[in-house]
């Protein structure tokens, strides 16, 4: 056959050069490169001027392609969208600033581009939360979490605010009240939930709105911050005491079981290099999930116009688990042959739901079965249809109608990838509580030092724990508070026990009281030093009637030397550290805490009173054992929080085994007893000694990693 060479001139002069195949009687056409460059950036081509090839605009930092971030060839030779207009790279704009109410930002503009400042004032009677200042970034983000102007209303949640370049319908802030947002215009995608229900605990559903013009994109930081939080959690909350998936055997009991679903777009809209660098953190992902004491199947895909099966999952239902050697030259190996100009997601889906279905029917427990889907894409499916029908089917069968209390049992990531990305195709198909779980990527090139970053240092990670429900054995309920620590001191050839909390591979918090003894002392843990608060004296208030008094009873047990760091045993986190920052994945409030029976370490709630109940709660240590003064002030400093009571809500107290003095109640040996009116306990505030706490823990130079903290 041959091929005969035909070129000619349309009307309106574009060049045009097309090959007419005699045999078989068809034309394709190639691009040209005239009037598609940028003033003031570069343009590159995913397969030169063909058919489907994706010219994308490339502009220095602070700046994005204007009025169009990539073209398409088309079949026929033209460009898709046509260069009608030139192109350039205009300064990055970042969304209105000055929706926020009852505020002034100042400077006030018109527009707000790249390193642009900004600084918020209240008006009188509001108080800010949130940063005084942002700077317009180079992702045409603002810098700093969206800041609110508040007074005290009474309201039950929050003010949840407004996002940059936003408008919310809703201004009633109690129980089940809902708020709605959107962006205002219709060049900025909201990313988040349009739909905030205000809840029982005070806090918002949903994800905090955020809206993004086309060329904003998500941070490799942010990605971290928000993707890793999630993961982390999942993977910590499954870890055994097994062996990992490197090269050993894996052993995780039916109830224990991780599966992750991958999939990498490799159609013709993403670029080779794209490809290879979503390779690489998928690669990177698992290399360091492998460094955890649990281990998922796996279910990775390559797709375009079909999926191409890499790793099946089914074969790690089969007595054939993998080993992480094998699933890396798999991924390593893999080549793409052709790339088709069809992308079809929505088969991406069924592939995943049709290997969930076969699971279900193998696993008698597959309702334990918890599940990670990752997609890779630029969401320009053509072929198909939408996902989304397909996506609400997984969440029926996994959810089984109950979403709230089967929430983590599915979660699905979807990081937008590609130099134009169809962001209302994706944002839809994320499934997920808490942080979001959509994600806008400038380039892949870093994602894989990203997740990197996410998992290595989770082994440490402070106030992880698992969570069982009913714990029958003692293992499982060490593994649920791994920071219990209890410490035996032998006083007169007596022994007695105090409870603690392991804050360090090095450190115990603890009460000083217990080290307040007369005789010959041995503690029978190796211990190397007790730090005793320098401000504790248990006998000071004696002259003024009050027996004993424990302000300031906090102490800290040096070890010997390091513990082991593992499921059955991780430190508590403490307030003002880098430690806590890094594991805490949403602000919390000292509204409601969990405390621990030393015998049975049964969970209990309790609200610490607050505002107007405080002194109705603290009025009753006048009441105690021992004190014998009418200023309750001398026995309740303001380093004391007070729980128990009937109003505002009915707690559950402390077992007399937990705490000897300082606390009023009744008590039912061995079990959780709901406080009544006159029943209360006092808790020592961990934020009044953070400058002991950081004397000690945040010391540099010696034999022990400190904490680092924060101000």
């Amino acid at each position: 056959a041959k091929a005969k060479l035909c070129g000619w001139l349309l009307g309106n002069d574009e060049a045009i050069v097309c090959f007419f195949i005699l045999v078989a009687q068809s034309i394709w056409c190639l691009c040209t490169e005239e009037k598609v460059q940028i003033e003031g950036g570069t343009y590159t081509l995913s397969n030169q001027l063909q058919e489907a090839s994706i010219l994308s605009y490339h502009c220095e930092e602070g700046h994005y392609p204007y009025p169009h971030l990539v073209r398409v060839c088309k079949f026929n030779g033209l460009w898709e969208p046509a260069p009608t207009k030139p192109s350039k790279c205009r300064p990055v704009q970042c969304p209105d600033p000055t929706v926020v109410e009852n505020a002034n930002v100042l400077p006030r503009e018109n527009q707000y581009f790249h390193q642009n400042e900004i600084r918020y004032e209240c008006y009188g009677g509001y108080e800010l939360y949130g940063p005084s200042h942002r700077t317009c970034l180079a992702s045409g983000k603002w810098s700093g979490p969206h800041p609110v102007c508040r007074r005290d209303s009474g309201d039950h949640c929050p003010d949840p605010g407004i996002p940059p370049g936003g408008s919310r319908t809703g201004t009633l802030f109690g129980i089940g009240e809902k708020v709605t947002y959107t962006c205002n215009g219709n060049k900025m995608i909201l990313i988040g939930s349009e739909e905030r229900v205000c809840q029982e605990d005070g806090h918002w559903s949903g994800i905090e709105p955020t809206c993004y013009y086309q060329h904003t994109y998500d941070s490799p930081l942010e990605v971290s911050h928000v993707f890793g939080g999630g993961i982390k959690h999942t993977f910590a909350s499954l870890q055994t005491e097994n062996v990992t998936q490197e090269g050993r055997t894996i052993k995780l009991t039916k109830s224990e079981i991780l599966n992750i679903y991958i999939a990498l777009d490799i159609s013709s809209s993403i670029n080779q290099e794209q490809f290879e660098n979503a390779r690489k953190a998928v690669l990177t992902l698992i290399e360091k999930i492998a460094s955890f004491s649990v281990t998922p199947n796996y279910e990775i895909i390559f797709f375009s116009a079909k999926p191409i099966e890499v790793v099946n999952i089914l074969s790690f239902f089969d007595n054939k688990t993998k080993s992480l050697a094998d699933m890396v030259k798999e991924l390593e190996t893999f080549k793409i042959q052709s790339k088709s100009t069809g992308t079809n997601l929505n088969e991406v889906f069924q592939k995943f739901q049709e290997k969930m279905a076969i699971i279900k029917q193998r696993q008698a427990n597959f309702k334990e079965h918890q599940h990670v889907i990752i997609v890779f894409t630029d969401g320009g499916y053509n072929m198909g249809g939408n996902p989304t029908e397909t996506v609400n089917s997984i969440k029926a069968e996994i959810l089984m109608d109950k979403p709230k209390e089967r929430a983590e049992h599915l979660d699905i990531y979807i990081f937008g990838v590609g130099t134009q990305i169809y962001d209302r195709n994706l944002k839809s198909l994320t499934v997920g509580t808490g942080e979001k779980h959509f994600f806008r990527l400038q380039t892949l090139q870093d994602l894989h030092k990203t997740f990197d970053e996410i998992i290595k240092d989770v082994k440490g990670l402070c106030g992880l724990h698992r969570n069982y429900g009913d714990m029958p054995n003692l293992r499982q309920k060490r593994q649920k508070y791994p920071w219990v620590m209890f410490v035996s001191i032998m006083v007169n050839l007596i022994t007695s026990n105090c409870l603690g909390s392991l804050v360090s591979p090095r450190f115990v918090l603890t009460a000083a009281h217990c080290f307040t003894f007369k005789g010959n002392a041995f503690i029978l843990t190796d211990v190397q030093k007790i730090h005793t608060h320098p401000k504790y004296n248990i006998s000071s208030k004696r002259h003024r009637g009050i027996h004993e008094f424990y302000d300031y009873d906090v102490a800290l047990i040096e070890l010997v030397k390091d513990v082991p760091i593992s499921p059955s045993l991780r430190p508590i986190c403490l307030p003002c550290t880098e430690e806590t920052n890094g594991a805490l994945r949403q602000t919390l409030t000292c509204e409601q805490i969990g405390f621990l029976t030393k015998r049975n370490l049964v969970e209990k709630d309790a609200h610490i009173k607050l505002g107007e109940n405080v002194c109705d709660c603290i009025i009753k240590a006048l009441q105690a054992k021992g004190i014998n003064t009418t200023n309750v002030a001398e026995v309740v400093t303001d380093s004391f929080l007070c729980s128990g009571g009937d109003y505002p809500a009915i707690d559950k107290i402390l077992l007399s085994q937990v705490t000897k003095y300082f606390v009023m109640k009744k008590c039912e040996l061995g079990g959780v007893v709901e406080s009544d009116k006159d029943s209360r306990d006092f808790h020592f505030n961990i934020f009044k000694v953070v400058p002991f706490l950081k004397s000690i823990l945040g010391k540099t130079g010696q034999d022990y990693v400190p904490l680092v903290f924060v101000d």
